[in-house]
């Protein structure tokens, strides 16, 4: 399996990962609702691979002689959704690299900040693997601004001041909440209160994860 930087794939209708072997939980909350700092503590507790679709697309756009380096750079000034194709693209990409060094070709995947949109979803699991289920952190919205204004004073990031941070909630809402409801009409969600100390929050992620996936935890 190798990876592909051409977007139109021959065979893509057919997902080239089975979820008997692969599994996948797709990481939601609004910016800020501390999906990062959880997605670390299972990587440590539990052997995932951490993806990160934001820190995916912030890679390649500085990476040298990108073709999407410009595009991906003013959506995400613009707090707007990078073209799903992209995002696909690198997603696939990290995950192959990944499971070509084992070598039983399994993998066990928490891929964060994604989907967020619908078109994103029907994507991924029509091309690259049907996910478990959506692991997504519920967080009231002046909460997630208190936290991402505390972070904008170190993290340097471009998108942590306040005119960002509203477009980026304003997105979450309109766009990614329906790809919640669409995976909780699937019965395909495991919803977490993410207002919670991280301990808090991180003791009922890995309590709601161990029932649902016992030995494939």
């Amino acid at each position: 399996m190798q990876p592909n930087d051409k977007l139109n794939d021959p065979k893509k209708d057919i997902p080239i990962f089975s979820p008997s072997k692969v599994t996948v939980i797709y990481v939601l909350g609004g910016p800020g609702a501390g999906k990062g700092t959880q997605c670390a503590n299972l990587v440590r507790d539990y052997n995932f691979t951490h993806l990160s679709a934001g820190d995916l697309l912030r890679a390649e756009q500085n990476r040298e002689g990108s073709e999407f380096g410009e595009l991906i750079r003013n959506h995400i000034k613009e707090g707007k959704i990078v073209p799903m194709e992209v995002t696909v693209q690198l997603l696939k990409n990290a995950m192959v690299e990944v499971v070509n060094k084992n070598p039983d070709g399994r993998g066990k995947f928490l891929i964060d900040g994604f989907p967020r949109k619908m078109d994103q979803a029907l994507k991924f699991e029509k091309t690259v693997c049907r996910g478990k289920f959506v692991l997504f952190f519920d967080c009231p919205e002046e909460e997630m601004q208190r936290r991402l204004l505390q972070r904008g004073m170190t993290s340097g990031r471009s998108d942590d001041n306040i005119e960002s941070i509203v477009k980026r909630f304003r997105t979450f809402v309109e766009t990614s909440m329906p790809v919640v409801e669409y995976f909780e009409s699937q019965d395909r969600v495991i919803k977490i209160p993410a207002s919670q100390s991280i301990e808090e929050v991180y003791k009922e992620t890995c309590s709601k994860l161990e029932q649902k996936l016992g030995k494939q935890l």
